[in-house]
């Protein structure tokens, strides 16, 4: 592992995203989502995704330059057309339009039509809690993951994101409904390393625990897994009129969609009364006796929150792998690699170059 400092590995993605064709604001929105989750500990949604998004631009899946629209209003609802456009600037776009639809009407839903893979998702969560608001955000895509009882990918990993917020750490719940993220498998195979059974399987269906003998990823909990995605389908594509799945099955490779919504917290109660209500649940909660093996029982985002913190000053691990893939797309642009920090911590990183 090589370790870099937040905003040198920030500053370089955004780098990389514009020389491979991004705007300015996309790459750098993009690399804040990407850092953002590395400084979390969820590498799989971090700067490693880079090389396929400039990838996916080559291939004409992102637009590098298309602006999300507005397309539909009624009432609570809008309907966001992406377009193609970098993931993470259209949930962005999604969720500030649900926001600012729930200051107004106490609740708020934007469904985000031909987006691109947005990253971790529980960033667009916490924008809603930055205003005083729940945040859930929903996304879909094609297939990635064996539906309970088959052996072949027939839905996807569908991830949900759930923030509220406290007078401490918010709560943060953002999850797949595959046994892990397919961003997992890619994290081990830049590091070298095994894969637990129980995360994938291969063509025959065997477990798998070599990435590269990967088929397709398992369903959290079984039928619970899948049933989830598919009803995310349903929630983010199917009711937005960009079915994902259906087209996948006929042959015609669709996008993805994404569902930002809003809860305006005074529009149902007393905001204090609910922020209380909140640290009474959790305090309850870590007040419980503990399993063996158990030190500290956590809330649901509280471990993210605190690695963040760390990093912040430690510096953020990369393994050997995402270095060198980064540092091969940085060689093809012309783009300066950031200095890591030095073994020991005795000099943080400084971009390379300044």
């Amino acid at each position: 592992m090589t370790l870099y400092l937040p905003a040198d590995l920030a500053a370089y993605g955004a780098a990389l995203l514009s020389a491979g064709g991004f705007t300015s604001a996309y790459a750098k929105q993009t690399a804040d989502v990407l850092v953002w989750a590395n400084a979390r500990g969820t590498d799989s949604h971090g700067i490693l995704r880079i090389p396929r998004y400039l990838e996916m631009i080559e291939l004409g899946i992102i637009d590098p330059v298309a602006e999300p629209k507005i397309v539909r209003q009624e009432g609570a609802v809008s309907l966001l057309e992406a377009a193609r456009a970098p993931g993470a600037s259209a949930m962005v776009a999604a969720m500030d339009e649900a926001i600012g639809i729930a200051d107004r009407l106490g609740i708020g839903w934007c469904s985000a039509r031909n987006i691109t893979h947005s990253g971790a998702i529980g960033y667009y969560a916490l924008r809603a809690v930055q205003r005083g608001q729940i945040g859930i955000v929903i996304t879909a895509s094609g297939p990635l993951m064996a539906y309970q009882g088959t052996r072949v990918s027939g839905v996807s990993t569908n991830p949900v994101a759930i923030a509220a917020p406290s007078d401490g750490m918010p709560l943060l719940l953002d999850m797949s409904t595959s046994a892990v993220a397919l961003g997992k498998i890619m994290a081990a195979k830049d590091a070298g390393s095994p894969i637990p059974e129980g995360w994938a399987i291969g063509s025959e269906g065997q477990p798998a625990t070599d990435p590269a003998d990967v088929a397709t990823l398992t369903p959290m909990g079984g039928p619970k897994g899948s049933g989830l995605s598919l009803m995310f389908e349903v929630l983010a594509s199917v009711l937005a009129a960009n079915p994902v799945i259906k087209e996948a099955f006929s042959g015609r490779k669709g996008i993805m969609n994404g569902v930002a919504l809003a809860l305006n917290i005074g529009s149902f109660c007393d905001p204090k009364a609910f922020l209380m209500h909140i640290a009474e649940l959790s305090g309850a909660l870590k007040g419980l006796p503990k399993a063996p093996e158990t030190d500290e029982i956590l809330m649901p985002g509280e471990r993210g929150f605190r690695l963040a913190e760390k990093r912040k000053a430690a510096g953020i691990p990369l393994a050997a792998g995402t270095v060198s893939r980064l540092a091969a797309v940085a060689e093809r642009f012309g783009v300066a690699q950031p200095v890591p920090v030095q073994a020991g911590g005795v000099e943080l990183s400084r971009s390379a170059g300044a």
